[in-house]
Order: C-alpha cells, then sequence, then structure tokens
C-alpha cells in the first residue's frame, strides 16, 4: 500500500492533502512537500472515515484531550460524556487512557462516538492484561505488545503512543541518574521494568521494523512515547531525557524511509527558561518531525491549577515551534478528571495553542481577535459573547453582573469605550481596521 507520506513525497495532491490545506489555509503543493519530509504528519487510520487533520510545521497548534477509565473508576458512559464535551469545547483529538473495565469496548465506542482522530498506548492493555493471565505486567512477551498494537490498529485507532526510547541502554542510563523522581510515564515505566526484570531490549525497538509494518498497513501515526521524560522540574534535560530523544531521532529517520508518519513526545515538566532549548533540540534531533507535549508544566507546586501552569508552558512551547499540545486538567496529580475538569483543561490548552499561533502564523488567526475588538468598541455584547472562546462562562458572568447595561458594572458612565465614542462622534466602529 502506498502511504500519505509516500504520495505526498510524489506530490500527488490527494483529497486529504486538499481538505487539510484547505483548512489550514496553505497551498496544497506547499503542505504535500512538508507531508512528504515528515514535517507535517495527517492523522487518520485508513479503516476509519474521520475528517483528516493535519498537525506540523506551518499548521494551526493543535491541542489533545486525555479521557479514559481507570483501575479504580470505570464508567463507560462518564468516559463518553467527557469525551463529547472535549470534543465540543475544541479539542482536536482524543487519546483514550483507559485501565480499567472492559478497555476494548470502551475504545470501540469512543471511536464510533467522535468525529476526530482517537489515539491509545496500547502498551497499558498489553500490561494490564499480562497481569490477569500471568500475574504481572513483566510476564507480557513480545507477541503480547504487538498483537495489542494491531487490534487497536485493526479497531480504527488513528495515532499510538509507542515507547521506543525506553532502550536497555537509556534505562542503565536512568538507574545512574541523579533524579527525584525517576519515571512518571505510565507507559514508559512497563517497558522499563520488563528490560530490568528480563535483562534484555525493548522489544519495539529490537523489533522496529515490524512496528513499521504495522503502521504502514494501516498509515497509522506513531506517536514516539518520551518514556524518560521528567516528572519534575528539577529532572529536566538530564541525560536520560535527552538520551532517549538521541535514540528517537534515529527512528524518526526509519519511520520516514519506510513511509511511515511519526510525531515525536516531549518533555512533561520543563522549568520555563528551558523550554525554548528543549524545543529547539527536538527540532534538530528529529528533523522537524512534529513535536507533541505535555504542557510543559513549569512548576510542581500548583496541584488543582495544573491547567493553568500547562497553558503557560504550552503557550511557550508553541511559539518556539511545538505543534501538538496535550491539555492538562485541574485533576492532574490528584485524581481522574471529570467533565469540568476536561472542559477546563481543553479550554485552557486551546487559550495556550490560540494566543502562539497569533505570532507565528499571524493572518487568518488574528482576525478572530479583531472581530472581538471591534465588538468591544461597540459594546456588541451578543458579538462578544457569540466569538468567547466559551461562551457559556462569558454569557453566564455578563448576566450575573451586568445583564441589562449597554456597559458593564466595571466603569459604568465612565465606560472609556463610551466616552470615546462620544468624544469623536461616532456611534459604530465596526468599518474600522484593527
Amino acid at each position: 500500500m502506498t502511504t500519505r507520506m509516500e504520495a505526498a513525497n510524489r506530490l500527488v495532491l490527494t483529497d486529504e492533502v486538499k481538505a487539510v490545506a484547505e483548512e489550514e489555509k496553505i497551498s496544497p503543493e506547499k503542505l504535500a512537500r512538508r507531508l512528504g519530509r515528515g514535517e507535517v504528519v495527517i492523522v487518520r487510520n485508513v479503516v476509519r472515515e474521520v475528517k483528516p487533520l493535519g498537525i506540523g510545521k506551518g499548521l494551526r497548534t493543535k491541542i489533545n484531550a486525555n479521557i479514559g477509565s481507570s483501575p479504580k473508576i470505570y464508567d463507560v458512559e462518564l468516559e463518553l460524556r467527557k469525551a463529547k464535551v472535549a470534543v465540543d469545547y475544541g479539542a482536536d483529538t482524543l487519546m483514550d487512557l483507559s485501565t480499567g473495565g472492559d478497555i476494548d469496548r470502551i475504545r470501540r465506542m469512543i471511536l464510533k462516538l467522535v468525529n476526530v482522530p482517537v489515539g491509545t498506548v496500547p502498551i497499558y492493555q498489553a500490561g494490564i492484561e499480562a497481569v490477569k493471565k500471568k500475574g504481572a505486567i513483566v510476564d507480557m512477551d513480545e507477541d503480547d505488545m504487538f498483537n495489542t498494537i494491531k487490534k487497536h490498529a485493526d479497531d480504527g485507532v488513528d495515532f499510538v503512543t509507542v515507547h521506543v526510547g525506553v532502550t536497555k541502554e537509556n534505562v542503565k542510563k536512568l538507574v545512574e541518574s541523579k533524579r527525584i523522581i525517576p519515571m512518571v510515564s505510565r507507559g514508559g515505566t512497563f517497558h522499563a521494568a520488563w528490560i530490568l526484570h528480563h535483562d534484555q531490549e525493548n522489544p519495539l525497538y529490537k523489533n522496529y521494523d515490524y512496528l513499521l509494518e504495522i503502521a504502514k498497513e494501516y498509515d497509522l501515526t506513531l506517536s514516539l512515547g518520551d518514556g524518560l521524560r521528567p516528572g519534575c522540574i528539577h529532572d529536566a534535560t538530564d541525560v536520560p531525557q535527552i538520551s532517549e530523544l538521541v535514540t528517537i531521532g534515529h527512528l524518526v529517520e526509519r519511520a520516514r524511509e519506510k513511509g511511515v508518519q511519526v510525531i515525536v513526545e516531549g518533555p512533561g515538566h520543563v522549568p520555563i527558561h528551558e523550554i525554548a532549548a528543549n524545543i529547539k533540540l527536538q527540532k534538530a534531533m528529529c528533523k522537524e518531525a512534529p513535536f507533541y507535549v505535555l504542557g510543559p508544566l513549569v512548576t510542581d507546586v500548583a496541584p488543582g491549577y495544573d491547567h493553568i501552569v500547562g497553558a503557560i508552558g504550552g503557550a511557550i512551547a508553541a511559539l518556539e515551534g511545538a505543534d501538538f499540545l496535550c491539555y492538562v486538567t485541574p485533576a492532574e496529580h490528584l485524581g481522574l478528571p471529570s467533565e469540568e475538569d476536561v472542559k477546563l483543561g481543553v479550554i485552557a490548552a486551546k487559550i495556550a495553542a490560540h494566543v502562539a499561533d497569533i505570532a507565528k502564523l499571524g493572518g487568518h488567526v488574528v482576525e478572530w481577535d479583531d472581530e472581538m475588538a471591534r465588538a468591544r468598541v461597540n459594546l456588541d455584547w451578543d458579538k462578544q459573547l457569540s466569538l468567547a472562546i466559551d461562551p457559556e462562562k462569558a454569557r453566564s458572568l455578563r448576566e450575573r453582573y451586568s445583564p441589562k447595561e449597554s456597559v458593564c458594572t466595571m466603569c459604568g458612565e465612565y465606560c472609556a469605550m463610551k466616552l470615546i465614542s462620544e468624544a469623536l462622534g461616532r456611534k459604530d466602529f465596526s468599518h474600522l481596521s484593527c
């Protein structure tokens, strides 16, 4: 089968390329060239009918929302409601990270429910089923790992996280490191524990060519997971993290040679002054592969507010060149997120992505802000509320504080918009170009 990356290398302008180009306001030819080089991916499994999504260089920054059951809380309907909330508030993709209950059922129901790309981390299910059938995570074998990846691809999952950089050599560097928190990646930990128990190489790394064959069959995007990402800012940009990134850089090139699309996952906890360097390192080592970051989280002391912490880091990361932000909810580090947590996480990530895109892309991105500016100067409250990133929240605050006023209760009769309009003798500023 010819993959979309291989077709793009021949400058074949497929319907997918044209659709994404129109959505992103970029020429199809330019998009195809970037797709062919691996600087952009179009995320869609060939067995699933879903709107194609472009992620990468020169495109709008995308955001992902994680949902999924846990061993403590398994409620399919809750996860489906969270999926709907995430998409309704602007998530470009979903990841199902379920680890409790009937994992196959919840994944398949999410795939049917939403019309956005869906990702998974197959090693979760492989490890959990090994516990049930064999007694321990480390008892899973190579077939368990690869068969689970294949099953997810068969179901139509559009991208999968694979922790191929958690190698025997990189785990050794982790053991020798002076980290406060050795690992926080659940999937990465599954692999590290397996490697330490068996004293063998990570099967996904050892058999990477076979993994690429599976991906090619479905045009499945591989998200090369950051299993050794730092779990606190003290550990950021250390030897295990960078060593894993070097490994992943080589694997990016091998995937491109086979016509397989890859994105690279980035660090979670990074102090604000190290974000730019982290982005530049990834882009250099991974030859401009799309970069998918969790947050980054720029401080460790704000549980309950980590959606804000992640938005701060995400805005800076996206400005510096990150292409894909994984949201963080207020429940991060505390528990399984609720529907409200999902909503707040998506909105915070969407704000981060948009403020970065204003600087990166300008033009059509700024039109949204310009419209809001015109509505504000004209005291057009209905327009302002409809343009808000969260119209429901904006409307509730307006109705609470200034329900019948032509101005708001902050300034009242001393409203700057009203006074300057009267001073200039103008009633309507809608004709002005911002």
